[in-house]
Order: structure tokens, then sequence, then C-alpha cells
């Protein structure tokens, strides 16, 4: 048995997610694969199943949610899955190769063997960068994760990454329960909590590429609660209990 597997939720990722599936399995160390469907209407899970049933059986795994719930909580479903399984690296990634799936093996070293909790595929440190984004796109993300810095006081440049290995030993001690976030806020909320914990965050540089198939899941209404998010967490950050209340045993 493997000990990691990569997360990664889909909602109508039937052009990427076989080739995805092929492209991780491909590399040099083992990764288990668990695939979050959110009733993709284009058939993704069918897909997926048939890859399992033709190929895949040990190591590729679906959970099909019944509707479109959001990608913190697809998540939060594949970490509680992942930790009931003894998983010792949790992988969050996306299914449309906007993260390159060979980055892998660095975000598992950085943990594995650089004493990382949590290893962070990132845009905006020195190495970083992204492809084929237009410029407006490019400065609205970099200064969202600046705004993120300036409230939280993280030391974390690519606050909103999605690209993520996780200890283990992280994801038994957050209360899962408290991350409330639903859309890309959850990435912020996960670090910040991670981070309020002790847990020690690296960052990776990584090139983010735009996806080449299939429709972004990115909207108004995703940013606006990422930023009303962000002045929360710092307010309830004040407070003595907070770590407290993010940690499971608490």
């Amino acid at each position: 048995m493997s000990d990691s597997i990569v997360l990664i939720p889909t909602y109508n990722e039937k052009e990427n997610i076989a080739a995805m599936v092929e492209k991780v399995f491909s590399l040099a160390k083992e990764f288990h694969l668990l695939v979050i469907d959110d009733n993709s209407p284009d058939g993704t899970a069918g897909i997926v199943k048939q890859l399992i049933a033709e190929k895949y059986e040990s190591k590729l795994f679906l959970e099909e949610r019944q509707g479109k719930l959001g990608l913190g909580t697809a998540y939060i479903h594949g970490f509680k899955w992942a930790l009931a399984r003894q998983y010792e690296y949790i992988f969050e990634m996306d299914a449309d190769f906007s993260h390159n799936p060979d980055d892998l093996m660095r975000l598992y070293h950085t943990c594995a063997h650089q004493n990382a909790d949590i290893a962070i595929g990132s845009r905006y440190v020195k190495g970083g960068s992204v492809a084929n984004w237009p410029l407006d796109r490019i400065l609205l993300s970099w200064f969202a994760s600046l705004y993120v810095r300036l409230i939280t006081w993280m030391p974390v440049y690519d606050t909103t990454a999605g690209f993520v290995c996780y200890r283990r030993k992280v994801l038994e001690t957050l209360n899962l329960s408290k991350i409330r976030s639903i859309g890309y806020g959850f990435q912020i909320e996960m670090k910040f909590a991670s981070w309020k914990l002790g847990f020690k965050l690296k960052e990776i540089p990584i090139t983010f590429a735009d996806r080449m198939y299939g429709v972004s899941k990115m909207s108004s209404s995703i940013f606006k609660e990422a930023a009303l998010g962000v002045i929360k967490m710092k307010w309830q950050s004040f407070f003595k209990n907070y770590a407290q209340l993010q940690n499971g045993s608490g």
C-alpha cells in the first residue's frame, strides 16, 4: 500500500480526468488517487469507474456526492476518507493540469525529507510562475495573496494555493468541522489554522498553467467569501481560545 494519496475534486472534468489519472500513476513513486465527484453531468464519474474496473482497482478510488457542494466540503470529505485509511501524506491537486503532476514528487520530498508539515506549491516565491494567464488575472491573484498576508500576518506568499501536501498529523490535529469556507477561501483557512497551531509550512516554486480544457469554477462569490473570511479569521485569532477551537482534540 502507498503512504500517499492525491485528492482530486471534480465537476465536469471529462476532458482531463483520464489523462490526469494515467499521469499520476506513471510517476516513479506510487501514489493512490481519490476522485471526489460532485455529480458531474458530463460523465466524469463514469470515466473514473471504467478506469477502476479495467486497470486501477487497488489504487484509484471514487467518492460520488449528490450535488455541487463546493471545493472545501469536497476536500474535507476526502481528508476524512484518507485519514480512515492510514495514509501518511495527503495531497490536494486540481484535475485540469494547472498543477503539474510531476511536482507531486517535490511536495512529497519536502514533507518526507525536509521536515515540513505542509508543503505548498507556490506561484509567488522565487522560481514560481504563472503560464497562460492574462495580466489582469495575475495581478488579481497576486494582490489577493498580498491582502491575505497583510491581514493575517501569515508567512505564506501563495495563500490561495491549491497544490498542497499535508502530513497526516496536521489533518488529525485540525478540527475539520470548524473549517467553514466552501470556495477558495478554504485554502486560506486551512493554512491559517495550521499555522496558528504551530505546524511548519514550506513553499516550493511551481509553474501554474491555465487549464486547456473545461471551464474554470472561479466566480465573484468565491472572491467575496474569501475576502470576508480572512477578516473573520483574523478577528477570531485575537481570542485566546482560537487555536483550541481549531484543534480536533480541544
